[in-house]
Formats: structure tokens, C-alpha cells, sequence
């Protein structure tokens, strides 16, 4: 699977775009702000039906345009695919598959499989829990559609059950068979989803620990534990026991979306004694392994996306990130760099073929 051409109209600063792309590696060079890694949310559009920096897609529409329009012609098991992503101002988002309209964009979500490493993954590890739920759902929605189709499932009943909440304290009246129908539904889909996000730690581990061992040269054991009451025998009690709370606070205060996800190094929280070196390291670790997992699923590597990379890594993490792409470990890889000269000295020296490209103010032009 590669992507062999993508344009982008009227999207975020490009005007009109157009690409063809080499199957190995792809280079964008450029001030910061230039435009580069706009190319890389272009092509994440192609894959996961959405931004990767932005959550509104209007935000991502070209300054006084109504629209935007993505398109990529990938080849795909040998065979040629077209997928394109249309948004128009008031109107919903439209994701075609080969000139077909898809009735749900969720209908596309894991049939080009995406990692990427950007400047701001650190924050997995500083942020909240939230941004934790939602990288590994992400990666478990590529992965399996069930899984993606039960997810949204639950968290429609969990608007609905909170809506019903603050209905409940703004009119003093409960109805409880309508609230107990969600609970049901609540703690069916928690022990459905929490048993599958806790199989995916069980292959992720020892990758993770594989991977950060390589890029670090360090000898610390790391892992992920999650924590979730779900897993629990007795999550339907719990989850009932909390409902006076729920009444007060006029939230769900159970179910998978309290769930989290401890990343830990030597058995402590990396986040409080982890290195800045150290917490890099675990997270390229961790993207490593969700490569290793959607290839292993899969059955071929994902699309690789690294966004400034050099430039939030030491020589010693780079020189190892190199050695895996000179080992041709990845498939087709997209890069940014701020520094031009740097990233030909780096690529330049691999046994792969790189295109590169210079970007200004929204405009590519293919380097010779």
C-alpha cells in the first residue's frame, strides 16, 4: 500500500496543491509555518476522516473560501483507489471511496492504516486522561470496525444518559426505567470495550519495551498499565452504586470513558521521574509499536508520518530512527524539516529512494 499523488484545494494556507509521491521516503523542507505540515494533516484527512491538529474541520478551510477538497490516489493491494474528502461550510463532511459517496465517514476509518509522530506526542504522557482514551481508541478503531461501530455506540448513551441527568435536576423529576435502559446499555458496552482495550496492552507491552530498549540504548523497563473499573466482576454494582452521585453532579461518573492509561518506567509514573530524553524515547517507542501492531493485524505497514522529528530528537535517537529506515522496517514515510541542508544530509546517506520538496507559504515545489 503507498499514496502516489495527493492535491489539496482551498486547504488550510494551499491554494491549489499537487504531489506525486516516491513509495519510500518523502521530504518536505520549509520555514516553520510554511505549509509542511499541512501536507501531512492532508494525507491524515485521507486515512482517519479527520485532523490531526484541528477538531473543527472549518477551521481547516482556506481563509475567505467555503470549502475544501483533499484527494489521493493510492495503490492499494495492487489495485488503484481514489479517496477523497470533501467539506463544504454548514454542510457535512463527505469522505468517496473510487467516486462513491460513503453514507458515514466512520465507514472508512481503518482501510488506510496511519502513525504519526509529531512534536506535540509528548503530550500523551503530561496530558489527561482523555488524550490517552483517545489515541488508543483510535488505534483499536483502525484495527477493528466493531470496535469503532461499539464505541460510538456508548458514547451516545452516555450523552443521552447525561442529558437525561440535567433534565432530571432542571425539572425535579426522574424517570428512572428510561435511566436504568441506559445504564444498561452503559455497563454492557464498558465490559465489551474495556476487555478489548486490555488485549491490546497485552501486545503492545513487550513491543513498547523492544522498541524503547533499540532507540534509547536504555535498560529500564517501561509499560502501560491500564486502569479500568470495567474489568472488575462487580462493574455493574459499582456503576449503580455511583448513581447518587450522578444526580448530583449530572455526569456519568462510571464507565469506560473514566478509563486511563499509566505509562511507567521501572514501576513509576514517567510523567513525574521520566527524563525529557527518557519520555521521548517512550513515546517514539510507543508509535513504533503501534506500527508493529497495524502491520501485524494487517498484514502490510502502515502510512509514516514524522512531523519535525529531527528536531525534537538527540543525534543518538536520530541515528537510531535511521537505522530502522535504512533496515526498510517502515513502508512509505512522510517527513518535515525546518532545515533543509539537514535533512539531505541524513536521507541522502540511505539506501532508499527520497523525493523531496520545498514549501513556502502554501506552495510545494519538487526538488531535482
Amino acid at each position: 500500500m503507498y499514496l502516489k499523488s495527493l492535491e489539496l484545494l482551498q486547504f488550510k494556507n494551499h491554494q491549489k496543491t499537487r504531489l506525486d509521491f516516491s513509495s519510500q521516503i518523502n521530504c518536505f523542507t520549509g520555514l516553520n509555518g510554511s505549509g509542511k505540515t499541512n501536507i501531512l494533516d492532508g494525507i491524515h484527512y485521507l486515512s482517519l476522516t479527520k485532523s490531526a491538529i484541528q477538531s473543527s474541520d472549518t477551521l481547516n478551510v482556506l481563509h475567505e473560501h467555503d470549502f475544501f477538497a483533499i484527494k489521493g490516489q493510492f495503490e492499494l493491494d495492487h489495485k488503484p483507489l481514489e479517496v477523497r474528502c470533501t467539506f463544504e461550510l454548514g454542510k457535512k463532511k463527505i469522505i468517496w471511496q473510487n467516486a462513491k459517496a460513503l453514507d458515514k465517514t466512520a465507514e472508512h476509518v481503518g482501510l488506510i492504516p496511519l502513525v504519526l509522530i509529531a512534536p506535540d506526542d509528548t503530550e500523551l504522557i503530561k496530558g489527561g486522561s482523555d488524550g490517552r482514551r483517545k489515541f488508543f481508541d483510535g488505534l483499536l478503531s483502525q484495527l477493528d470496525r466493531n470496535y469503532l461501530n461499539q464505541l460510538i455506540r456508548y458514547h451516545h448513551f452516555l450523552k443521552q444518559r447525561n442529558a437525561l441527568l440535567k433534565q432530571f435536576a432542571d425539572t425535579g423529576r426522574r424517570d428512572l426505567t428510561l435511566l436504568g435502559s441506559y445504564d444498561e446499555q452503559m455497563i454492557a458496552l464498558s465490559q465489551i470495550l474495556a476487555k478489548r482495550r486490555s488485549e491490546l496492552m497485552q501486545k503492545v507491552a513487550p513491543m513498547l519495551q523492544a522498541h524503547y530498549a533499540e532507540i534509547s540504548q536504555g535498560k529500564e523497563k517501561v509499560t502501560i498499565v491500564y486502569d479500568s473499573k470495567a474489568l472488575d466482576e462487580n462493574f455493574p454494582a459499582y456503576f449503580n452504586s455511583l448513581r447518587k452521585k450522578d444526580f448530583i453532579t449530572k455526569n456519568s461518573n462510571a464507565g469506560i470513558h473514566k478509563d486511563d492509561y499509566n505509562f511507567q518506567i521501572g514501576e513509576h509514573p514517567i510523567r513525574k521521574i521520566g527524563s525529557q530524553g527518557q519520555q521521548k524515547s517512550f513515546i517514539i517507542a510507543l508509535k513504533l509499536a503501534q506500527f508493529q501492531v497495524f502491520e501485524k493485524e494487517k498484514g502490510e505497514k502502515p502510512l509514516l508520518l514524522l512531523d519535525d522529528i529531527f528536531d525534537k530528537l538527540d543525534d543518538t535517537r536520530i541515528a537510531q530512527m535511521m537505522q530502522l529506515i535504512s533496515r526498510h522496517t517502515f513502508g512509505q514515510i512522510f517527513l518535515t524539516d525546518a532545515r533543509p541542508e539537514r535533512s539531505h544530509t541524513i536521507l541522502t546517506e540511505l539506501d532508499s529512494e527520497v523525493y523531496f520538496f520545498g514549501v513556502e507559504n502554501g506552495e510545494v515545489k519538487a526538488e531535482q
